[in-house]
């Protein structure tokens, strides 16, 4: 490691300015309230397994607590999995997960190797000038925070009321206006223009997966790291460092 760190970088192997809530921090629920796509970390055997997803961000529901329910009390997040997965396996076997959301463009910027006019499309020819202020618009309006979180799925009964009201609010999330389908936008990723939502949310053998928020950490383009956990949770802050980190 340098012995001098750029930007703001903190020693963050321990809890850094840790805070304990009885809400998420105001950057987390903005991140998953805008954000596209989640990456969920699974495990069994030591072995991690990491996936792209769809996701639907609720901070209630209104299922009363009780034995009986099987939606956890809290912020919640709501996914859809094929049975047979290799996340949903390791589900069934271990519930504990790491979710990973941020405001950060994915593309990739040209850098000094590629040049200006680096290939991005199969058409061929350079960008023009408009596609490449477009991009960078797009680049630089967003990067703002990574949000690494750790919780605990639950995997819900099929045919249960919880199921199906899951996944009616998760369908109607991710059903989005055609003027929002670009790759700009909230959009298109399979060329369908519904980003899968076919194949992954509506198949009519998908399992509905929900995750209770524990805690969390908070990282920005600075370099600046906050950790956080959920009162009630069960979860340490010191705890969440253990499963996130930067």
């Amino acid at each position: 490691m340098p012995s001098t760190a750029t930007l703001g970088w903190e020693q963050s192997a321990d809890a850094c300015h840790p805070t304990v809530a009885d809400h998420l921090p105001n950057e987390v629920v903005t991140c998953l309230t805008n954000a596209r796509f989640l990456h969920l970390a699974t495990c069994t055997n030591n072995v991690p397994h990491v996936s792209l997803m769809n996701y639907t961000y609720l901070p209630s529901h209104p299922f009363p607590q009780s034995t009986t329910t099987q939606l956890p009390s809290g912020p919640t997040i709501i996914m859809t999995s094929n049975p047979s997965s290799k996340k949903t396996l390791n589900l069934l076997q271990n519930p504990n997960v790491s979710i990973l959301v941020h405001d950060w463009v994915s593309s990739r910027p040209p850098n000094s190797m590629s040049g200006s006019d680096r290939e991005r499309s199969p058409s061929g020819g350079p960008r023009s000038s408009l596609a490449a202020m477009l991009m960078q618009m797009n680049s630089t309006a967003v990067s703002s925070n990574s949000i690494t979180m750790n919780g605990e799925a639950v995997v819900l009964e099929a045919g249960s009321e919880e199921e199906k009201w899951c996944k009616e609010q998760h369908v109607a999330n991710n059903t989005f206006e055609d003027g929002d389908s670009t790759g700009l936008g909230r959009g298109s990723v399979d060329g369908t223009g519904d980003s899968g939502k076919g194949a992954y949310i509506e198949g009519e053998n998908v399992r509905v997966v929900v995750v209770n928020i524990k805690g969390g950490r908070i990282s920005d383009w600075k370099g600046n790291v906050s950790d956080w956990a959920l009162r009630g949770s069960g979860e340490s802050v010191q705890n969440s460092v253990g499963v996130n980190g930067t």
